[in-house]
């Protein structure tokens, strides 16, 4: 009796088609900074992959759990046998779909065994050139631990992600060890699980999802940092006080090219945080530091925090909030903040956040927001917060994750902190 990954060295052995280093080595830090990410244009391309929905009931396992170093550890070892037994083979460019015939679908099927995506048996299937429905739902599967819209078929970005190397796969998961280990310490039962990689947020309760949420996060040239923290208050329709590096870099140039820019957004201009509020026309925007004067955008429809602001404690001067561009969670290029994390749907995270508190409740929400008076509520059953960079998870039910490595930080020991930014994609 030969064990399995007998089996897999002698399939390897026989059909020659080892898996190849050219994918990995075609990612160069030009576009990323590592061998284990496709490039960016390929991570963002096609149908929406991820929803903001309501997973109460589903028994779905979190990003981040107390188990989740040990099924990191689990998942290392099982790439290490694939890596031993020659990696997986090259998936051909073709057209992949339920119904197509031929060699490539062969390839497609042996690449899918080579990482449990299907059982070794599948191979001697009486036509196992043949895309039938076994094959579609092991896409699936993959595509949906990729984050990507899982249609059962091999695009462009399913085939990229099929073709990255066993070896660079494994360098990923390596890489992830320690941030998993570092953000699970002092995790509590209830939690805020925000992945900058996947740009999504997990609500979480004694390690189960209770709802997933698609989120924008920070630019590449302008990075959302990772931390750990408790959320302390919600701000109902905030003030949004313009960073000094947001004031030099955008108010101040739509300013100077449209005077009636100030008013139309709702920025007002103060001498210092606490000064009287000063006629913008009365001062050379040229050549004065954009720090010297405060800017604050009042609440209301223009807002760029929109209805809500999550805050937490951070040296970073970051938070979650909502926005008045609903179509900013419409695509996979959800780089698009200054840092912060903007939030689809966040009305129902709120009402998860305050969890009945004070007999708050959804109706609450509407009638503060429809107000545009600023209103503060102190968060008494307050959840963990976690901004973090995964590139790579596995979870109890045995799935192993994997995103882009958007900001090129694997390779480089990144772990907390504020990344330094990246190029444009």
């Amino acid at each position: 009796m030969i064990n399995r990954r007998q089996l897999l060295t002698s399939f390897v052995a026989f059909t020659g088609l080892a898996a190849t280093a050219s994918m990995a080595a075609a990612q160069t830090r030009a576009y990323t900074g590592s061998i284990t990410s496709i490039t960016p244009q390929t991570a963002i391309s096609g149908k929406l992959g991820t929803v903001t929905e309501n997973l109460a009931g589903r028994n779905e396992p979190a990003m981040l759990t107390p188990s989740s170093p040990d099924a990191l550890i689990g998942a290392i070892a099982a790439y290490e046998e694939i890596v031993a037994a020659g990696g997986w083979p090259e998936v051909p460019k073709a057209k992949l779909s339920k119904g197509a015939k031929g060699p490539a679908v062969v390839a497609l099927r042996q690449r899918l065994v080579r990482e449990n995506y299907l059982p070794f048996e599948t191979l001697t299937v009486e036509k196992p050139e043949a895309y039938d429905e076994e094959i579609v739902e092991a896409v699936r599967a993959f595509q949906f631990n990729h984050g990507i819209a899982p249609s059962g078929n091999v695009d462009e970005r399913t085939r990229a992600e099929l073709n990255i190397s066993a070896d660079a796969r494994l360098f990923t998961l390596r890489e992830n060890q320690p941030r998993i280990v570092t953000y699970m310490q002092g995790l509590g039962r209830r939690n805020i699980l925000v992945n900058i990689p996947s740009v999504q947020l997990e609500a979480v309760e004694d390690g189960i999802v209770f709802a997933r949420h698609n989120v924008v996060a920070g630019k590449l040239e302008r990075p959302t940092p990772t931390l750990m923290s408790q959320v302390s208050d919600i701000n109902f329709n905030p003030f949004w006080k313009a960073p000094a590096s947001i004031v030099e870099r955008d108010i101040i140039p739509k300013y100077l090219k449209d005077p009636n820019y100030l008013d139309e957004m709702n920025i007002r201009v103060f001498d210092g945080v606490d000064g009287p509020e000063i006629d913008p026309t009365s001062v050379d925007w040229v050549n004065t530091p954009p720090e010297r004067y405060f800017f604050r955008q009042d609440s209301g429809d223009n807002n760029a925090l929109g209805t809500v602001k999550i805050n937490f404690k951070n040296e970073f001067m970051v938070y979650m909030h909502d926005t008045p561009h609903r179509e900013d969670f419409e695509g996979n290029a959800r780089y698009q903040s200054s840092g912060c994390v903007r939030v689809d749907k966040v009305r129902a995270l709120i009402e998860w956040i305050m969890n009945g508190q004070d007999g708050y409740n959804d109706a609450q929400f509407e009638m503060i927001t429809a107000s545009q008076e600023s209103y503060k509520v102190d968060v008494l059953d307050p959840p963990g917060v976690r901004f973090m960079y995964l590139t790579a998870w596995a979870t109890d039910d045995g799935r192993v994750n994997f995103r882009p490595d958007i900001y090129s930080l694997d390779g480089t020991g990144f772990i907390l902190g504020q990344p330094e930014p990246a190029g444009q994609f």
